[in-house]
């Protein structure tokens, strides 16, 4: 009797949507109009977040008249930007941000070799000529942030070298 059953219609409240769909997938269907970042999907011409999981959704952003305007202006200005995630862009460590810091820690270990006291550092006339002479020298911070940010990090470094010297 279980031959004879009547079958229920099949289901038509099920989803359209691509399940297993990453935005590197769909960057390399779309080629060179879309990037990705951070698992986000992105119009490089018109820099806003995509949908990747709906094709239609970036079809019928690709079709739109904003995206067409903003793309002919991209390509006009010949330079390519792409918009990258918070995070992306917080882990990107520049060479400037390095150059300073290394500035600083010189500056600290120059200041304790000498015997300066850093209270030295805040006193105008110390200010001026670092901004004026040393590159870099104006990101040199109070004495204050020096003696809990940077100090340690010398001290560390000097009981490291002095260690190995005794081996």
């Amino acid at each position: 009797m279980e031959r004879f059953a009547v079958k229920s219609a099949p289901s038509r409240n099920r989803s359209k949507t691509a399940l297993y769909v990453t935005p590197q997938d769909r960057v390399t269907e779309f080629g060179s109009e879309l990037h990705e970042d951070g698992g986000k999907l992105f119009c490089t011409s018109c820099n806003v977040v995509l949908n990747h999981v709906r094709k239609s959704a970036i079809n019928d952003h690709l079709k739109s008249k904003t995206h067409t305007k903003r793309k002919a202006e991209f390509e006009e200005q010949n330079v390519r930007k792409k918009q990258r995630t918070l995070t992306a862009s917080l882990q990107c460590n520049s060479t400037a941000q390095t150059e300073k810091s290394s500035v600083i820690q010189d500056f600290v270990k120059m200041c304790l070799e000498a015997n300066i006291p850093l209270e030295k550092a805040d006193h105008p006339s110390v200010r001026a000529f670092l901004s004026r002479y040393v590159k870099n020298g104006s990101s040199i911070p109070k004495s204050e942030q020096l003696r809990k940010a940077y100090l340690p990090d010398g001290y560390d470094n000097e009981n490291q070298l002095i260690n190995t010297e005794d081996r």
